[in-house]
């Protein structure tokens, strides 16, 4: 799997604003794979995207969804991170933005690519991935 769907919101930069939206998926047993935070505007994958959107929709918080290229990479080998981003750029695909994750009971992170071509990169990041080996 080399594509997540990933919710975007902005939202208040306040104390307990992003309390209040995680305890919301905490609440439905929604877990927050991956997220990014900055300056009020806020990047998610989670598990379960339809009760996630449930949760946005009755408590009237506005999202976009977006795909986004995903990639599991091993903890703690140097390089891994510097192979990845060579391959797309190798392949003129600009990464826009990038964060990390990890799914429960996993030894290695999930690395998530915003770029404007994610199909491409998603095929490239299942090369990256078959070749590793």
């Amino acid at each position: 799997m080399s594509k997540a769907k990933e919710f975007t919101v902005h939202m208040d930069d306040r104390p307990v604003t992003l309390v209040n939206f995680c305890q919301a998926f905490a609440d439905r047993e929604v877990n927050i794979l991956a997220l990014q935070s900055f300056e009020g505007v806020v990047r998610l994958v989670v598990d379960n995207a339809p009760v996630a959107q449930a949760v946005m929709d009755t408590r009237g918080v506005a999202y976009t969804e977006a795909e986004v290229a995903q990639i599991q990479l091993s903890l703690h080998r140097p390089g891994d991170l510097a192979r990845v981003a060579l391959r797309l750029g190798a392949a003129g695909i600009n990464i826009d933005y990038a964060y990390v994750g990890a799914e429960p009971g996993m030894s290695a992170l999930l690395v998530f690519f915003g770029v404007a071509d994610v199909d491409r990169a998603a095929a490239i990041l299942d090369e990256v991935t078959a070749t590793a080996t």
